[in-house]
């Protein structure tokens, strides 16, 4: 079942198309938590949530009442009548993690329709849940964002890392980059080994990292540390431009 969370109308924040206007899909569920990023949201019950700054779109125990259940195609390609936008306007489609559904019938018309309107799809992704690229040849035309966690997000590693579907997933799309999510307090502690054993599954993909945090001032604690740390390793440094502006406002 495909749940949708929120859509909104924005600039990418992150990674290789940022500052680019997007259109945001955000699904819910994901096959992780990364309650390690020490991101807290609280519920419409009240309960106080542990995860990732969009854990909202993670947990649906708590947050179920903000999850859209789709039932047929048009109820997402009538988003697009909801918004004034550019012709080439960017479709992100995030999570939680989309490819929870990648197999979804609805799921891969709809990439189908977007595809066919010539605008450019990118998965924001963590890189842990494979895409059968031959029956589905329309992810082949679409941009991978890899957000492959590390030990910070505080999932095993067995969960996290799947050496053959992150070299897949690199190869088969038609365009591909890493973004890893970086505290200043790991920087220190294997962060090299541990980026260099993810990018030996695909040789070449390009690198970009973010500093953690789910509000601004997380992001300015964190951001000066991996901006040197990224001089040193010539990695692309990426800002979270959306949280340097909006803070904590969701669907922006």
């Amino acid at each position: 079942m495909i749940y949708l969370v929120e859509h909104f109308f924005s600039i990418q924040g992150e990674g290789r198309y940022v500052g680019v206007p997007s259109l945001f899909f955000r699904f819910g569920g994901c096959n992780m938590r990364c309650e390690g990023f020490g991101c807290e949201q609280q519920a419409p019950d009240g309960t106080t949530v542990l995860g990732c700054d969009t854990v909202y779109a993670v947990n649906r125990e708590h947050f179920a009442s903000e999850w859209i259940e789709i039932r047929e195609l048009q109820q997402l390609l009538s988003v697009f009548d909801q918004y004034e936008l550019p012709p080439n306007v960017d479709v992100v489609l995030t999570g939680g993690e989309p490819l929870m559904v990648a197999d979804d019938p609805i799921f891969v018309a709809f990439l189908e329709a977007i595809v066919g309107r010539g605008l450019r799809i990118t998965f924001e992704t963590n890189g842990s849940l494979g895409v059968d690229f031959e029956k589905y040849p329309v992810y082949k035309a679409c941009v991978f964002a890899l957000s492959v966690k590390l030990e910070n997000s505080g999932e095993s590693y067995s969960k996290r890392i799947r050496p053959n579907t992150i070299f897949s997933l690199a190869t088969n799309a038609k365009e591909a980059f890493f973004k890893f999510s970086i505290d200043a307090d790991s920087i220190d502690i294997g962060l090299d080994e541990q980026i260099e054993e993810i990018l030996s599954h695909a040789p070449g993909t390009q690198v970009y990292c973010m500093p953690v945090g789910g509000s601004r001032a997380e992001v300015e604690r964190n951001a000066l540390p991996l901006i040197e740390y990224c001089k040193v390793k010539g990695y692309t440094y990426s800002d979270r431009l959306h949280i340097r502006i909006w803070d904590e406002v969701h669907g922006v």
